[in-house]
């Protein structure tokens, strides 16, 4: 028994409409990585949730080191030594990275924050686990990839011993998931305890000692690494077998949908231009995968094509008419569907429910709308339909307020509201993050069935996986310039990881032979 640092013992947990959590028993030991894999909504974020004193059970109980224990809230938890780096951080925008890392647990003397003490810390913690971060950076202007090592120093300032991590790669570029790794790898080396949450099957593979899986809320069975394969996890994950590849029909590119010529974009960051007169087409029956390290301008030239940002300097066409000046809703209109990067800032009303969240494209036409007025009824009846096509699972189907679904099933919600508009163009950015290899496996095929129907399709992707698999075309964008262009029948992934990196650029091959 003693084996055990952490015994969550018959756990269950009710919301409306859903046991998120049906009877679950999981078990950690001290000094290992445990992954916990399950489908979108299958409950692993509510039961980690519990452990950290975010959800109380309804019934179950925890031991901390053969002890029962009662964890109210967070701070119960910290006390245990259990800290969260959260899917969705827990991080004030406005404070700088210091103050994100000690707000909760500061230290002080006669009332004023000792600082200096506390800088030296996170200085140290960060040197020694290469979570390499500016202390006085605000979040607001940092990367995902650092947000998140501010989470995980967050968990080390408190000296915690059990480290939950949920989803933690689902926002990461491939260099930063592998520095993750062998981060975990050295914490479990020093004996901290990681649970692991994650869709991922490759990561569970390369990092995992255990894996439990969860499907639909119960418990499946506990699996050692070692001995088990991805299709075996991923079969107990979702009750079926799941295809890794994508089926693509070879057909015949048409007319230029998209047009973009000389889009420069100022940044916000720093005084150069985060995008640098960047021009290309995209036709119908395409993919065109725009592939870069995460902060290299793709979010900035997606904003500028959506109408989200300004441009500097430039023109986009679509079907050969000027779009550059038009605003987000007559983009919409013309024919731009889009999958955004950050699904919570600009996907979603999260106060809204699904089915609001479902017609937000849409509702001034006159299916949805009449003399001003929105037709409810047809407004439930489309919402049924799509959350029946996508799979989009929720406590209470349309009604449910969209705040309360699993990452996952938000993530859905938006691929089938954008997906079923049949634009001229579809702009996917990171359309998988947070998916299940069930959903992966049926969004690329909706993504795949949009090219087929002869509309033109532009994906932004960091998954190389993702992008070898789907893509007709790649254009590899580093530090806001497209630096070459690619065919994934005859490219690798590691050519591209050179162009991504940097290490080269077309037309400028033979001054790098030499470094091979």
């Amino acid at each position: 028994m003693d084996d055990y640092v952490i015994e969550m013992r018959h756990i269950t947990k009710t919301f409306p409409g859903i046991k998120a959590n049906d009877d679950i028993t999981l078990q950690l030991r001290r000094g290992e990585i445990h992954a916990l894999l399950g489908e979108n909504g299958a409950g692993k974020s509510t039961l980690m949730s519990v452990l950290f004193g975010l959800y109380q059970p309804d019934s179950g109980e925890i031991y901390k080191d053969g002890k029962k224990v009662n964890i109210r809230n967070p701070n119960d938890a910290n006390d245990l030594g259990i800290g969260m780096v959260h899917q969705h951080f827990k991080l004030v925008e406005v404070f700088s990275v210091l103050d994100n890392i000690i707000l909760g647990a500061e230290d002080t003397q006669f009332g004023v924050l000792k600082k200096k003490e506390a800088r030296e810390k996170v200085v140290r913690l960060s040197e020694k686990y290469g979570l390499r971060v500016d202390p006085d950076a605000l979040i607001e202007d940092i990367s995902v990839g650092m947000q998140q090592r501010v989470e995980i120093l967050k968990m080390l300032y408190r000296d915690n011993e059990i480290l939950i991590f949920d989803e933690p790669t689902a926002v990461l570029t491939p260099q930063e998931i592998d520095e993750l790794m062998e981060i975990m790898r050295g914490f479990a080396k020093e004996g901290k305890s990681i649970l692991f949450i994650t869709h991922k099957l490759n990561e569970i593979m390369a990092v995992a000692d255990r894996c439990s899986v969860l499907r639909k809320g119960k418990y499946m069975g506990t699996v050692n690494i070692a001995e088990t394969s991805k299709e075996e996890l991923s079969r107990m994950m979702v009750g079926r077998d799941v295809s890794f590849t994508v089926d693509k029909k070879n057909i015949d590119v048409g007319s230029v949908v998209l047009e973009v010529r000389g889009v420069t974009v100022p940044s916000k960051r720093h005084k150069k231009d985060a995008v640098k007169d960047v021009s290309f087409e995209v036709r119908a029956g395409e993919i065109v995968c725009l592939a870069g390290i995460e902060g290299n301008g793709q979010t900035e030239f997606v904003s500028a094509l959506t109408g989200l940002e300004k441009m500097s300097a430039g023109r986009i066409r679509l079907n050969g008419k000027d779009i550059t000046h038009y605003s987000i809703r007559d983009r919409a209109k013309a024919g731009v569907s889009h999958i955004p990067e950050d699904r919570h800032k600009h996907g979603l009303v999260l106060d809204y429910t699904l089915e609001e969240n479902m017609v937000l494209q849409r509702y001034w036409e006159p299916a949805f709308q009449e003399a001003g007025f929105i037709k409810k009824k047809e407004v439930r009846r489309y919402a049924e339909r799509l959350i029946e096509q996508y799979d989009v699972r929720s406590g209470q189907g349309p009604v449910t307020i969209a705040r309360s679904m699993s990452g996952g099933n938000q993530q859905k919600a938006i691929v089938a509201r954008e997906i079923d508009r049949g634009t001229d163009l579809l702009v996917a950015v990171q359309p998988t993050r947070g998916l299940d290899v069930g959903a992966i496996e049926y969004i690329h095929k909706q993504i795949v069935s949009v090219r087929d129907s002869r509309k033109a399709v532009l994906l932004v992707s960091l998954e190389l996986d993702e992008v070898m698999n789907l893509s007709d075309r790649i254009l590899v964008m580093y530090e806001g310039e497209i630096v070459g262009e690619f065919d994934p029948k005859t490219t690798t992934v590691q050519e591209l990881g050179l162009y991504m990196a940097g290490a080269r650029r077309q037309g400028e091959e033979e001054r790098f032979d030499d470094q091979e």
